[in-house]
C-alpha cells in the first residue's frame, strides 16, 4: 500500500478581509478512510473544503491530494465534489446534467453511456433521470449532485452536507451509498451537521471552531472517553458517596434523576438512588460494583451509557465563541 495520503494539509490558512476563514489547519486523511469534518455554522469548514478542491487559493500553508498540489489538474482529476450550495440547469433532464459533467471531465461517450444509468440507479433517481430538473424536489437535486460528483469515478470524494435536504429514509439510503463507496476503497471527506452520519460512517474526525481545529482523532477514541456508567443502589446513605470518591479517586456523583428509575418512574423509597461516573474502562465499573456491595448495599442494576457524538460535540464547543452566519 502506498504511503502517500489521500489528503495532506499542513498549516492551511485562508483569511478573508473580515477576518474570517480558517487558520493553520493541519490534518492527514489516509487512502480509503472516511473522515468527518465537524463544526458550528461559520466555523470555516466550507472554506477549508473549497481550498482542498481548488476553488479557493490559500493565504498560507500547503496541501496535496494524493501527492498532487491543490488546484493542479492532476489533483482535480482524482476528486469528486458535492457542494453545500448547488444549482443545476432546470431545463435539462437529470441524465443530461450528469452527462454534461461527464463531458467536463472528458469522459469518453461510451464510458459515460455505461456509467450514467448505473449512477442514477445507485443514487435513487432511476427512471426519473428522464425528467427535467425543474420537476425535482430539493432532495432529488441533492441525489443528482451526488451522481455528478461520482461520474468520474473519483478516488477522493468531498461531500459538503450531502444529506441536508433529505428526509430520514433518504438520509439512510445516502448513508448506505457512502458505506458501499467506502468499501470500494474511495476516500470520503464528509463535512456534515448530521452527527449521526459521521458517527456511523467515519473512521476519524476533526472539530473546527473559530477557524481552527479544536480536537481531532478517531471516532471510537473520542467517544470512548465519554462513557458514563450508572449504578442503581439500594440501602443508600450519603456516607457511601464521599467514601467512594475518597477511596477510589474517581468522581462518583448522585444522578440528576436520583431516586428515579431509568425510565423516569418513582423509586419505592428514597434509599434507592442512581449513582454515575465517567470511567475509562469496564474494570473500573467492576471495582465500583464490588465496593458498593462491600459496604452492605444492594446493587440492583448497572448501565453503560456511551456518549453519542451529539453530546461530545456539545461538550466540546460549550462556552466557546462561535462565528455564526449572521455575525
Amino acid at each position: 500500500m502506498s504511503s502517500i495520503p489521500a489528503i495532506d494539509a499542513n498549516g492551511l490558512t485562508k483569511i478573508y478581509s473580515n477576518g474570517r476563514g480558517c487558520r493553520d489547519v493541519t490534518l492527514t486523511v489516509g487512502k480509503g478512510e472516511a473522515f468527518g469534518f465537524l463544526g458550528p455554522n461559520g466555523a470555516g469548514k466550507s472554506t477549508f473544503v473549497k481550498m482542498l478542491v481548488g476553488l479557493l487559493s490559500p493565504t498560507d500553508g500547503q496541501a496535496s491530494i494524493l501527492g498532487h498540489p491543490l488546484g493542479s489538474l492532476e489533483a482535480k482529476m482524482k476528486i469528486g465534489y458535492l457542494p453545500e450550495l448547488y444549482r443545476y440547469q432546470e431545463w435539462l433532464t437529470g441524465e443530461e446534467v450528469v452527462r454534461l459533467h461527464a463531458k467536463l471531465c472528458r469522459i469518453p461517450k461510451a464510458d459515460a453511456d455505461r456509467r450514467i444509468p448505473q449512477l442514477l440507479t445507485e443514487v435513487g433517481i432511476g427512471q426519473r433521470g428522464k425528467d427535467r430538473v425543474k420537476h425535482y424536489s430539493k432532495g432529488m437535486q441533492q441525489r443528482l449532485g451526488l451522481a455528478c460528483a461520482l461520474v468520474n469515478e473519483p478516488e477522493v470524494l468531498f461531500l459538503d452536507e450531502p444529506s441536508s435536504a433529505l428526509d430520514p429514509i433518504g438520509r439512510m439510503e445516502v448513508r448506505r451509498i457512502l458505506q458501499r463507496l467506502k468499501e470500494r476503497g474511495i476516500t470520503i471527506f464528509l463535512n456534515s451537521h448530521l452527527l449521526e452520519d459521521v458517527e456511523v460512517l467515519c473512521d476519524r474526525m476533526a472539530l473546527l471552531n473559530g477557524g481552527a481545529v479544536l480536537r481531532h482523532g478517531s471516532v471510537a477514541e473520542m467517544l470512548s472517553k465519554q462513557t458514563t456508567w450508572r449504578f442503581k443502589v439500594g440501602g443508600y446513605t450519603p456516607f457511601l458517596l464521599s467514601w467512594l470518591n475518597e477511596h477510589t479517586g474517581l468522581s462518583v456523583r448522585q444522578s440528576a434523576a436520583a431516586g428515579n428509575r431509568a425510565g423516569g418512574e418513582p423509586a419505592p423509597d428514597d434509599s434507592i438512588v442512581w449513582l454515575e461516573a465517567e470511567l475509562d474502562h469496564e474494570e473500573q465499573a467492576g471495582w465500583l460494583n464490588g465496593l458498593i456491595v462491600e459496604q452492605g448495599m444492594t446493587l440492583y442494576e448497572v448501565i453503560r451509557q456511551t456518549q453519542r457524538l451529539e453530546g461530545w460535540f456539545m461538550d466540546a464547543v460549550s462556552g466557546l465563541n462561535h462565528r455564526g452566519e449572521k455575525e
